[in-house]
């Protein structure tokens, strides 16, 4: 124990005298890493009676055979160590319920695991695993299984036998067995497909999306042609309305047909802000670039495809009209974009180039990660079914004979393989939505006619994007939408395309068609709450989905135009811009409750955020110093650096305009309730996560009385989720600078006009008589509190006292009042009228005067005792 750290020795003999059950060794972020522990002390293992032991945050690379002899273990925290593999000795912890390997460097599970029969939670979050043993299978306890960011390939079928197990979680890492789509809707979906591979036999189905896009007039359509038949002759094209699906069918080399859908998109920019429901993952995409024209934003499509689509893989074709040579400056594109396979040139007017780039597509089509995946047998024998059904659209009843026909019998079965197609794009069936719930969309590309009929419409374009029931009616009047007007207008609204006015009948807006002019109002400058995103790339889109989602609050129908709106709720206003070109969406609130609404507006915003998967992007929260409190242009902190200010315990930050320091918990306080910090914590960024001793601060922040504290979390140290108890409501205290200039002005002018008092009774203390005294003395005390009380509140003291701002003012009004009474009572006696004394002329004379009275005191009180 030499090298023992002395506050880990101190605990060992408490635990020892005590015969404790639980023993914490545990370090956090701070611990430097000379304190840490490279193995367990030995007299650690005399304490046998021991049940739970943490050992995080360690530097342990092994465990010794004597941990054998911790039989009562059954929680045991290894977390953030450096071990590369599961020590044998904790198999024969036959007590053990909990145990916690995250953060280490596991990049297997010993089939030896399988004697931890009574294990329930078992955390191997953030280490190296590529494949899981059958054993797991012998786990029958376990409840909870944390695999998240791992490199697991495949999941095993003995993971479907752990009857008992209700959570798990497995997102970041690449699992193609199951599919994707599977793994997303948790263990039941799960064990429902282990089941039917079992039970129906595998199958694979080889289709893949070829998705064509660019700008207009690129060559786009002509592509898809001559992929589809190189003989294609080139002829005049209209612009593609919306979208066209092309199938293509190419032999492989087993015989069978490897079928492609390809979707070739509009590229007018109204189109743009649809992407995003059909730019979908685990396909090939194709950017298709006129050379002649030199038009293409390389940059915006590619970040178009890196963000939409789960990085999938991209090919450039570089559509060569008239021989028009053009260089790309291809090495700088692959060093930012790690899914640019290919530059391919071509002349689609002469076929120059072509075959090249046929056999580019079919190798990178065949090579996606789906492609081979196991299913089962039904689920291709039902897709075939549906693939050769010509009809647009079928009930959800005819869906389901049409699974029960092809060996489906359970229904949910049938409504997880509608599921999967609907997020593979192949078919869309809205399952949450009541009305959609009822309708199978078997032609997608049906669905997005119909929306795109309604955009490009001349009357609801001329109309600004204002449209009725009667306006649909003549839009959709071909017969293959005849009864499906309901259907196809709620479609639209899932796509957040178009909202209904508030209290209209029938009145709809589609908000990408709104005027682009920003309509006139007044709006108040003064005491606005205000707060930025600022984005890497920012897609089109946000502020429209946002327009559609938050129309309820809308303040009036002129206050809404293409990039912006005005929202209003309990006598508070919002104004809400998307600035494009900055790439930045600035809320400013103003009104009594703004708090409350600029929390409504940006949980919206997250929430539009967290649909796109790999959005990078920076929340920014304003200053409240004195300088920024009332500006439209305060200095902004990101709220990334707040939160790590808290994690590491940094109470004040500095303001980049004022370089006043501003309490850190305050600004968080001002634009949102701190339980979204928790929520902030719960979401770490794995891309930094190889520092453990920064993972490790997910479970740290609480905030009780503005002072941090570890959670209670620390103590569970397994993987439930953070749960804040229904009563939790975090003290919400005002910053600093929320004490005006008018505030402090008066508490000044208290303060001085009692000093000024003071010294004038000291000067002359028969300037007053005794009732008239004992008046100006408790003025004089009510002015010093009043004072203590407003200037105490700027202090910021509540950063380094374990007191709320409302205690601080409160105890600094009665210190004030208190001293100040006890100076005039003591300081100036009062007046006797029958022994009136000379006055009192310079200031040694005071001194005199004071001490002789002083002393009359002192005689007084002797003669009393």
């Amino acid at each position: 124990m030499a090298n023992t750290p002395q506050r880990f020795l101190e605990k060992i003999r408490e635990a020892k005298e005590k015969q404790l059950k639980e023993l914490d060794l545990s370090n956090d972020w701070r611990t430097d890493d000379k304190e840490k522990l490279i193995e367990i002390p030995a007299e650690v293992f005399e304490l046998e009676w021991l049940e739970v032991l943490d050992l995080s945050d360690n530097k342990l690379t092994t465990l010794p055979e004597a941990i054998t002899r911790l039989q009562q273990l059954t929680s045991l925290n290894l977390s953030f160590n450096k071990l590369t593999t599961l020590p044998e000795a904790i198999t024969r912890l036959q007590q053990l319920t909990r145990l916690d390997l995250r953060g280490n460097q596991l990049t297997t599970l010993p089939e030896a695991i399988a004697p931890l029969q009574k294990l329930t939670s078992l955390n191997l979050r953030l280490n190296r695993l590529t494949t899981l043993p059958e054993a797991i299978a012998r786990l029958q306890q376990l409840t909870s299984l944390d695999l998240r960011g791992n490199k697991l390939t495949t999941l095993p079928e003995a993971i479907a036998r752990l009857q008992k197990l209700t959570t798990l979680n497995l997102s970041d890492n690449p699992i193609e067995k199951p599919p994707p789509e599977i793994v997303e809707q948790g263990i039941e979906a799960i064990r429902d497909y282990f089941r039917q591979l079992q039970a129906e036999g595998t199958d694979y189905l080889c289709e893949a999306k070829l998705l064509i896009i660019g700008e207009g007039g690129a060559g786009k359509t002509t592509l898809a042609k001559k992929i589809e038949d190189q003989n294609y002759q080139l002829r005049e094209e209209d612009s593609t309305k919306g979208i066209e699906v092309i199938r293509w069918d190419f032999p492989m080399k087993d015989g069978r047909e490897f079928r492609v859908n390809i979707w070739d998109f509009g590229g007018q920019e109204i189109y743009h802000a649809t992407h995003q429901f059909f730019l979908t993952k685990r396909s090939l995409y194709v950017l298709v670039a006129d050379t002649r024209k030199e038009d293409t934003d390389f940059y915006y499509w590619l970040n178009v495809v890196e963000l939409l689509s789960d990085n999938s893989p991209l090919l450039i074709i570089k559509n060569e009209k008239q021989n028009r040579h053009r260089e790309i400056n291809e090495r700088e594109l692959r060093g930012q974009f790690t899914n640019l396979k290919e530059t391919l040139p071509t002349n689609l007017a002469t076929n120059r180039g072509l075959e090249q780039v046929l056999e580019q597509i079919k190798h990178y089509v065949k090579s996606l990660p789906h492609i081979g995946s196991p299913l089962p047998k039904t689920w291709v024998r039902v897709r075939e079914a549906l693939e050769s059904d010509k009809r647009n659209y079928i009930g959800l009843d005819e869906y389901l004979n049409i699974c029960q026909k092809n060996g489906f019998t359970q229904r949910n079965d049938k409504l997880q393989l509608s599921s999967y197609l609907h997020d593979l794009g192949v078919c869309l069936h809205f399952q949450e939505d009541p009305l959609l719930n009822k309708t199978v969309i078997l032609k997608p590309k049906w669905g997005t006619d119909a929306v795109y009929k309604v955009l490009d419409n001349k009357e609801v374009i001329s109309n600004l994007g204002s449209f009725t029931r009667s306006d649909l009616a003549n839009i959709w009047c071909e017969d293959e939408y005849a009864t499906m007007h309901d259907e196809l207008l709620r479609l639209m609204i899932n796509f957040k395309l178009c909202y209904e006015i508030p209290r209209s009948q029938g009145e709809y807006i589609a908000p990408q068609l709104l005027s682009a002019n920003q309509p006139l109002y007044a709006w108040n400058q003064t005491d606005n709450l205000i707060l930025r995103y600022e984005y890497d790339f920012m897609p089109k889109g946000i502020i429209t989905q946002f327009i559609v989602a938050m129309n309820e609050l809308r303040n009036k129908q002129q206050y809404v135009w293409k990039s912006g709106v005005v929202l209003s709720k309990d006598q508070t206003k919002a104004e809400v811009i998307e600035y494009y070109g900055k790439r930045e969406i600035k809320i400013r609130v103003l009104g009594r409750h703004k708090r409350d609404l600029m929390t409504i507006v940006t949980h919206e915003l997250d929430k539009i955020h967290d649909s796109y998967k790999r959005l990078k992007y920076n929340k920014l929260i304003p200053c409240n110093c004195d300088t920024c409190k009332d500006s439209q242009e305060p200095h902004f902190y990101p709220f990334d650096i707040l939160r790590q200010f808290v994690a590491d315990r940094q109470e004040r930050i500095q303001c980049q305009k004022s370089y006043q320091m501003v309490n850190v918990l305050g600004l968080i306080d001002d634009v949102m309730d701190r339980r979204e910090l928790l929520k902030a914590e719960q979401h770490i960024d794995n891309d930094i996560l190889p520092n453990p001793s920064e993972i490790r601060r997910e479970n740290v922040v609480v905030t009780v009385n503005n002072v941090i504290q570890p959670s209670k979390q620390e103590n569970n140290f397994m993987t439930e989720p953070f749960k804040q108890e229904d009563n939790f409501q975090p003290e919400v205290h005002k910053p600093s600078s929320q004490i005006s200039p008018a505030e402090r002005g008066i508490a000044l002018a208290m303060a001085l006009a009692v000093l000024i008092v003071f010294i004038v009774l000291v000067l002359n203390p028969r300037a007053m008589e005794g009732g008239t005294l004992a008046i100006v003395r408790f003025l004089a005390a009510a002015f010093a509190g009043i004072s203590g009380y407003l200037l105490t509140g700027s202090l910021n003291l509540e950063a380094h006292v374990p007191l709320s701002k409302t205690n601080i003012k409160a105890t600094g009004a009665f210190a004030a009042f208190v001293l100040v009474l006890l100076l005039f009572f003591y300081g100036v006696p009062a007046s006797d009228n029958s022994d009136k004394p000379k006055p009192i002329s310079d200031a040694n004379t005071t001194i005199t005067a004071i001490a002789s009275v002083n002393q009359q005191s002192d005689r007084h009180a002797d003669f009393t005792n």
